[in-house]
């Protein structure tokens, strides 16, 4: 099956089975705008803001790559039930900086078990941002892809009052999932308190072959806050969460995803007519991640288990200023820094020697550690009553250091350990990085739309997994700790229009990478003993692609929208390519809602991936080859009974179709299991959800 751009524009006007879902604007107070949401339309320039707490389709979320894939111009990397990795216009890993309540998450694990989305409950928080491109300085380093925030919002309790939002799923696969959010206070003090888990067992794909695939996390989150004027907020938390998850890409699975945060955070609005807003936090996050071959799998051999672990702490300060009528601005600076420390036992049960017995007695070690210090300004000017410019301007000064042993170890092609030297052991890089971006906004007089044109220049720093994890090389070094930091410079161009009957947006992007770092596995090296190896490489890139959306209110209680996503990527380097880019894909939606009956389906049509470069990719997952094109078909129904309540349920796949994601992972060879060329996506999936909000 090929989709080609001509075929979706037939498909719209033809197709009356689609997506969107039983948009009804008052099923909950605050919480329940949208019943089912598939793709959040992007409302002003290069944002896209939706409600993690509305249901959606395809079955509700359990982590924020699964959330995000409903959004035009994300993909996630399958590895199993949970923990894909999230992909925006190609472009994954630290290219996307994702930030839950201003902080950063970085995982444990070296071969990416554990992504920063996998420590997120999308509906513990009341709102999700995504910022388009290198369009934005105020929020960390890198984010050539994109930034990503999840958000919770607090409300001063004038008068006192208190407020429980809930939800209760179930699925097919023995899915189910529950969530508690309880918040309560007064005009001078508030608390709130969330519990999330989420279960599932082992899924089939659509030729009913079994996934190893079964996960449950749960987490626990507590914040106490001070608001002593609507003004002022001072607020202090805390966060436990953990889980296991099998992974049908690989010979391990994770037995433990421990998360403890702690974080303070105070504001002060309208403090004088030059000063807006002042803004502090400082966060504490510590990840202890266990992974092993015989916990959740049958195990033939010895009991391996590796156990990383990550700290990182850091801070933001930033001022908002009113320089004039027409100016704003704000300024600031950042600060993190993460330690990474790993142990492990080549056999768990086997009597103590330097790697072998029970992983609990081993020392950590550390491998590598990373700081940063930021300071950035943004500024956003009202040229006239119709146009804007925004730009803004960030340093970034890096330290990373390889603490790894002088001597390494490795497999030769017969299996047999031997020992090479590390030339970076104990070395340290320190490197200076500027950002920026400018860009103009112009909304049209006689027509309810926006035009806009950015130009973007990020430097990123190599992150842990690209210069150290699972001792990656290059091309001429037994270290890839010396890798180029990559830098992108690319242009954002696009419209949004919105009538309230029709509302519609267009963003294109043509990106040009100078240092893009790829990963390669599969390099045979003979030093000493022949061995495959993966490197990092620095290569120079082109990208070029971008997302279209439409709404459109038939009339009475119908609706219809259409999404289409598109990255197109070029290895300029070596002539081919570039690896691990999400074919053409697009989305077509009908819903019905009179405000207590809803109903709606979703197709999703996604093109073959003939562009392809094997074994090349990133620091999640490498090129396969080709894939064919799919269809997906869902169906979903709601009913709410009263103010506050609303019982959603849906088919996802209804007609059972066997595919799988271009870049999701190579399935792995599982006793019990059938291997496939990749991860498979979910069969048919039924689901059924109860909300309520109580206030």
């Amino acid at each position: 099956m090929k989709f080609q751009p001509r075929i979706l524009a037939a498909s719209i006007a033809a197709i009356v089975p689609c997506h969107l879902a039983l948009a009804a604007e008052e099923a909950r107070t605050s919480l329940m705008n949208e019943v089912v949401v598939t793709a959040p339309m992007m409302l002003e320039p290069l944002v896209v803001t939706t409600d993690p707490k509305a249901p959606r389709q395809p079955v509700p979320a359990h982590d924020g790559a699964d959330y995000l894939k409903t959004i035009p111009g994300f993909s996630v990397i399958r590895k199993g039930g949970t923990d894909g990795d999230p992909v925006l216009r190609g472009m994954a890993g630290s290219r996307l900086n994702i930030l839950l309540d201003g902080e950063q998450i970085l995982g444990g694990c070296g071969n990416r078990m554990d992504p920063p989305t996998a420590y997120v409950f999308p509906e513990s928080y009341d709102k999700i941002t995504v910022l388009k491109g290198p369009q934005t300085v105020l929020y960390g380093p890198g984010s050539s892809a994109g930034t990503v925030l999840f958000e919770r919002t607090v409300k001063r309790f004038d008068p006192p009052g208190w407020k429980i939002n809930g939800s209760l799923a179930a699925g097919s696969f023995g899915r189910n999932d529950q969530v508690a959010d309880i918040r309560a206070g007064t005009p001078d003090y508030y608390v709130q308190g969330t519990a999330t888990r989420s279960d599932a067992n082992d899924y089939q794909d659509g030729s009913g072959k079994t996934v190893h695939s079964a996960f449950t996390r749960w987490s626990a989150n507590g914040a106490v806050g001070w608001t002593p004027d609507s003004d002022t907020r001072l607020e202090l938390t805390g966060t436990h969460s953990d889980g296991h998850a099998a992974y049908a890409d690989r010979s391990m699975d994770g037995v433990k995803f421990a998360r403890d945060n702690y974080g303070v955070k105070f504001e002060k609005n309208r403090i004088s007519p030059l000063v807006e807003k002042v803004e502090a936090q400082a966060f504490y996050n510590y990840v202890d991640h266990v992974m092993d071959n015989f916990s959740l799998r049958p195990v033939s051999g010895m009991k391996m288990v590796s156990n990383p672990d990550r700290e990182t702490v850091g801070g933001r300060a930033a001022i908002g200023l009113r320089l004039a009528d027409a100016t704003k601005a704000t300024v600031g600076v950042d600060y993190q820094a993460n330690k990474h420390t790993l142990r492990s036992t080549m056999n768990q049960d086997g009597a103590v020697t330097a790697t072998t017995g029970p992983y609990q007695d081993k020392a950590r070690t550390e491998d590598a550690n990373f700081r940063n210090y930021g300071l950035f300004g943004e500024l956003t000017h009202f040229l006239g009553e119709r146009d804007k410019l925004l730009a803004g301007l960030r340093a970034d000064n890096w330290n990373a250091q390889d603490r790894r042993a002088a001597s390494l170890s490795a497999k030769d092609a017969s299996g047999l350990m031997y020992m090479y030297a590390n030339p970076t052991s104990g070395q340290s890089r320190d490197k200076t990085l500027a950002s920026g971006f400018a860009r103009y906004e112009h909304d049209l007089a006689a027509t309810p739309a926006t035009l806009y044109a950015g130009l973007g220049h990020t430097e990123r720093f190599p992150d842990y997994w690209e210069l150290i994890s699972a001792n990656k090389e290059s091309l001429t070094t037994h270290s890839a700790f010396d890798t180029n930091p990559e830098k992108t410079n690319q242009l954002d161009v696009g419209m949004v229009y919105n009538s309230g009957k029709l509302t519609a947006s267009l963003s294109g992007f043509y990106s040009k990478v100078n240092d893009y770092i790829l990963i390669q596995s599969g390099v045979i090296k003979n030093y000493p003993a022949a061995r495959s190896i993966t490197i990092v490489r620095n290569v120079n890139a082109t990208t070029w692609g971008g997302e279209a959306g439409l709404a459109y209110a038939l009339g009475g209680n119908w609706k219809v929208d259409a999404t289409l996503a598109y990255v197109h990527g070029d290895n300029d380097t070596d002539g081919t390519p570039l690896a691990q880019l999400p074919p053409l894909e697009g989305r077509l939606g009908l819903s019905y809602d009179d405000k207590a009956w809803s109903a709606g389906a979703l197709l999703r049509l996604v093109s073959e991936q003939d562009r392809f470069d094997v074994n090349k990719g990133n620091i999640v997952g490498q090129d396969i080859g080709r894939t064919g094109g799919f269809g997906v078909f869902s169906v979903n129904g709601g009913y709410r009974p009263k103010k506050g309540t609303l019982v959603s349920a849906g088919i996802d796949n209804l007609f059972d179709k066997t595919y799988a994601e271009a870049i999701s992972r190579r399935g792995a060879m599982i006793t019990g299991f059938d291997q496939t060329t990749r991860v498979n996506e979910p069969g048919r999936n039924l689901w059924i959800k109860l909300n309520i909000a109580l206030d």
